[in-house]
Formats: structure tokens, sequence, C-alpha cells
């Protein structure tokens, strides 16, 4: 597979390519079987469906790798918290983690036993998906989960979270344990069920100053790619910490690919991680309005990393709702022509 292969830094034809949120509203054929599942979440609950708008990009825009459908926010819930999503406000936890009681109530192996249903659509994938198309599976970072957790909802303040980080450490540690021992089972279980590559998506990552951030973050992500490596050391492991370009001195650990979000100049990524990591990013997913910009996006990028194999194209974040689907084609496409080796 020729995106295993650039996970782990060996020679491609051509530089792979895949988006974040590949699977989604911007295609029309996404909005349907939405439709048709009722909900967000019974689509993420439906292995059929969740299956099928899984395989729709591979097939519609030729990606080289598939990610599957599903959202980081249904470990908490089978962990034992009601989840809903309100319309026009996003994920809400109506009950979030205050006490030590509603921390011990949480269940680990119980968890991972419920996510049945992302097993079954990895399943379900790998059966359909091309055998040279890899398939991508992924888990939120305890910290971005532990984020939801306690503060019901998105945040812009992070106020809850980073009051118990410095009023009660303690308590912050127990429950990012708590969370990164159900994600080790959860992520083994993919890849017993079928994916081909694992990755870990640190969404709030910025929302922390540096030694914060190592102490409370990065280390637990480092704990789940250790563990998963040492068990299963062909799988790749991709690592996407959001926004912490002043930290990547301090990037260590046993994976090996480094997503690099937009707002990290690519330069800068592969100067202080290029010789460990394989780097995957960094187009600014807005740029994808534009054939012009989207053009001059990857021409930057293609120079930046000199054509070398130690890249995997991608957008710097999530693919947004309104991108028109021609666009998202024509990255794919000149990303996959320009970086053709000889």
């Amino acid at each position: 597979m020729i995106f295993v292969d650039a996970c782990l830094g060996k020679p491609t034809p051509y530089t792979p390519i895949w988006m974040m949120r590949q699977a989604g509203r911007y295609l029309p054929e996404y909005m349907q079987v939405r439709e048709q599942a009722g909900d967000f979440l019974s689509l993420c609950k439906d292995p059929q469906k969740a299956c099928e708008v899984t395989l729709q990009p591979v097939d519609i825009l030729g990606v080289d790798a598939a990610i599957l459908f599903s959202d980081i926010l249904v470990v908490p819930m089978e962990m034992g918290m009601e989840l809903k999503f309100v319309k026009g406000e996003g994920p809400l936890f109506p009950k979030p983690i205050e006490t030590l009681e509603d921390l011990e109530a949480l269940s680990v192996l119980e968890a991972a036993t419920k996510l049945e249903y992302v097993y079954e659509t990895i399943r379900l994938i790998r059966g359909k998906l091309a055998a040279d198309k890899a398939l991508i599976g992924f888990c939120g970072a305890p910290w971005t989960l532990a984020t939801y957790m306690v503060e019901g909802q998105g945040t812009k303040t992070y106020a809850k979270v980073k009051k118990l980080i410095y009023s009660n450490p303690d308590f912050m540690h127990k429950l990012l344990a708590k969370v990164t021992e159900v994600l080790k089972l959860y992520m083994e279980r993919q890849i017993q069920s079928g994916i081909n590559v694992a990755m870990v998506f640190d969404s709030w990552a910025a929302a922390l100053e540096e030694d914060a951030y190592f102490e409370f973050s990065w280390n637990y992500m480092k704990e789940i790619s250790s563990y998963l490596k040492a068990k299963y050391p062909h799988i790749p492991v991709i690592l996407f910490p959001k926004g912490i370009s002043g930290y990547l001195d301090r990037i260590d650990g046993e994976f090996d690919v480094f997503g690099v979000d937009w707002s990290t100049p690519l330069e800068l990524a592969r100067e202080k991680l290029g010789d460990k990591y394989v780097l995957q990013g960094n187009m600014e997913p807005t740029r994808l309005y534009s054939k012009t910009a989207i053009k001059e996006g990857v021409e930057k990028i293609v120079q930046t990393m000199q054509n070398n194999n130690r890249h995997i194209f991608n957008l710097g974040h999530g693919i947004l709702p309104d991108i028109p689907v021609e666009n998202a084609k024509y990255f794919i496409s000149l990303a996959q022509e320009l970086t053709k080796r000889a």
C-alpha cells in the first residue's frame, strides 16, 4: 500500500494524499446517507452506513487512504457519559465530570467492548476497500477527550479543565490515565479488526502552555503510541497535535508520522522533525475555495518537501462543509501529479 509505505518513509511513486474529514458534509452523497440515518450519532452507530460514507471519498476523489467514519466522542459516551449533538451548537455532555465519584463511575473494559459497532464498521470497510488502499483508524487524544468530558461541550477558554490542571492535578491525571487505558484497548481492537494505520488527534493541544502540554497531553499520546508500536510494529502511528509549533524541539516518542497543522510552517516542522518522522500536511483548508490558491499551496508544499519520501499530503485540519467537490478533486489530482517521481 502506497500510503503505508509513505508512513514508514519507504520510496513511493508519488506522495500519497488524503484529507481530514474527507467523509463529510461537502459531499452530497454523504448528506444523503446521513439523512437516511436520521442523525449524526445514528450514522456513527450503523456499520453499513458508516462503511458507505467511509468509502465515498475514495471512489469520488481518488484519495490514497480511507479514514474510518466515526467520532472521537463515542469513547467517553461508551465509558458511561450521556452524549447529545445539538444542532448549531455541536456535541454536549449534559452531566460533565466534576467529582471523584463521576470519574470512578466511568468504565474501561466495558467501554472498549461497547464500541463493537466501530469494529464491525472496520471489518465491513476492509472487506470492500481496494487491497492497495489503506484504512486509517483513529481516536481523540486523552487531553482532547478529557476537555470535552470536563467542560461538557466545546470551549474557547478551557476554564474548567485548566482550573483542574492547576488546582487538582492528581484528579486530572487520574482522568487522563483512565481515558488512556480505554484508548489503548480501543485502538488495539481497531487494529485487530483491520485498520492499516492508527492516528491520534489532539484538537485542543494549543490550549496548554508548554510544560503543561507535555505533562497533561503529549505524554499520554506517547503512551498510546508506544503501546501500539510494541505490539503491532508493522502498523504506522500518526500523531496530530494542533497548534504547537512553538514546542517542536521537545517532540519525541515511538511513532511514525507527525501531523503538521496549517498554522505550523512546514519548513519549521521539516527542520525540527523531518529527520525523525514522516510529516503529514499542511495545506490551509480554506485554500480549497479557490483553484488558484490550491495550485499555489500545493506547489509551495512540494517545493518545501523537495518531493522526497518523507511526506504525506493532507490539509492542515479538516475540510470545510461548503468546499466545492470539484475543488477537492483538483487538490487530490494535482498533488498526485506534481509529486510523481521519475
